[in-house]
């Protein structure tokens, strides 16, 4: 059975689980935002111990993004849960050398702060290593550590825009940003794929290594689709709203009451049946116009206007099941009370609660986990509630 070594006398959480896979892994995390967070986050999850360096009074500023979660902002209970909290002054000699005693103790080192600020606080990778060769290091940052844009500052949107996302979305010639923190997503998933394959290969070798995660390398690794499309300087994928660029019909359709259904037809034995059994016009099939992929997506805006026209007297749970009865794939075009009241996640039991400071709220299992007992998902930390108990730990 695989196990995961700690090559350094561990600092044992006096609650953490001891049956998870990353049990007895600790890892000591300056961050702030989404990226880190998200990395940890999921670390936490598979058992880690996750000990989260925020700085006095203001803590990690995704503290202060909203207020919607009973006065805690949404997206830092997302990121933050099962972790632990100690304020740190690093521009403190006292404070950098309690910092530089818990890396002694750690097994992963993650940071996402600005460009340069680790090496100038003398806890960059080349400065730990020779002291500490099992350590793993991950740096998240805009670019990565080379190249001329080394130095730029970086936020979420910014990098959607360089990674060219904002090209193929929104509609009428106005781009649109992606809804969520999609390039600070990626990197943390990139980040905590990268640490694990890090474990895994410590474990063989019993040395540490660095990782060096761009938010621009991660989201031009998603982009690649759009990327080959316009292979040989080729035009790229029109904006197209929530209608897929290339693939038609594939997106969103009004019926008679207004309320939108989506669709989606992949292939030509699907494009029959919609036209035969949903839309009840088996002649468009092989309508010249509309009879592969390259043609309808060439004449999509005609197309559009047939499949409205025949949608126009049925209600959207009408036309739901006329799709799902010519096995046909679509979707409710839910807002987010519609996914919190998801039947789906409720019949496979994939809500729980957490604690937070201002009492439990619910949150969703980590997709791939079975059952709450199998993960780890214990309290979002108010700032430096644990400081007083880890600075005791590590005068034991």
């Amino acid at each position: 059975m695989f196990t995961i070594r700690t090559l350094q006398a561990p600092l044992l959480a006096r609650s953490q689980r001891s049956d998870l896979p990353l049990s007895g892994i600790t890892i000591v995390s300056l961050e702030q935002a989404i990226a880190a967070p998200v990395a940890t986050r999921h670390l936490a999850d598979l058992g880690a111990r996750v000990i989260k360096v925020e700085r006095p009074e203001a803590g990690d500023f995704a503290r202060e993004y909203d207020t919607r979660v009973n006065g805690l902002a949404s997206h830092f209970v997302w990121a933050n849960r099962s972790k632990e909290s100690i304020t740190l002054d690093l521009k403190q000699p006292g404070d950098l050398a309690t910092l530089k005693k818990l890396l002694k103790k750690a097994d992963v080192f993650i940071q996402n702060l600005a460009p340069g600020a680790t090496d100038r606080l003398g806890v960059s990778y080349a400065k730990l290593t020779p002291d500490h060769p099992s350590l793993i290091v991950c740096d998240i940052s805009g670019y990565g550590d080379s190249g001329p844009y080394k130095e730029k500052k970086a936020y979420d949107l910014l990098v959607q825009s360089e990674a060219g996302m904002l090209s193929v979305t929104g509609v009428g010639g106005e781009p649109a940003k992606v809804g969520i923190s999609v390039a600070d997503i990626s990197a943390g998933m990139y980040a905590f794929s990268n640490i694990l394959a890090a474990l895994m290969k410590r474990n063989k070798t019993g040395k540490g290594s660095r990782i060096d995660i761009s938010m621009l390398e991660c989201m031009t690794e998603w982009m690649s689709f759009p990327l080959y499309y316009a292979y040989n300087r080729q035009p790229g994928p029109q904006p197209a709203g929530a209608s897929h660029a290339s693939i038609y019909p594939y997106g969103p359709f009004e019926t008679g009451r207004g309320t939108p259904v989506m669709l989606g037809v992949q292939n030509q034995r699907e494009w029959t049946r919609l036209c035969a059994d949903v839309l009840e016009n088996p002649g468009l099939a092989v309508d010249g116009r509309f009879n592969t992929n390259v043609e309808r997506v060439r004449n999509r805006d005609t197309l559009r206007k047939i499949i409205l026209e025949a949608f126009s007297t049925h209600s959207s749970d009408e036309i739901l099941a006329r799709l799902d009865r010519a096995g046909i794939a679509n979707a409710k075009v839910n807002d987010m009370q519609g996914v919190w009241d998801h039947p789906q996640l409720k019949a496979r039991g994939r809500w729980t609660e957490i604690d937070t400071p201002v009492g439990t709220i619910p949150a969703l299992l980590p997709p791939g986990i079975a059952n709450v007992e199998d993960a780890q998902m214990s309290g979002v930390p108010a700032l430096g509630q644990h400081t007083e108990s880890i600075l005791a730990e590590l005068e034991e």
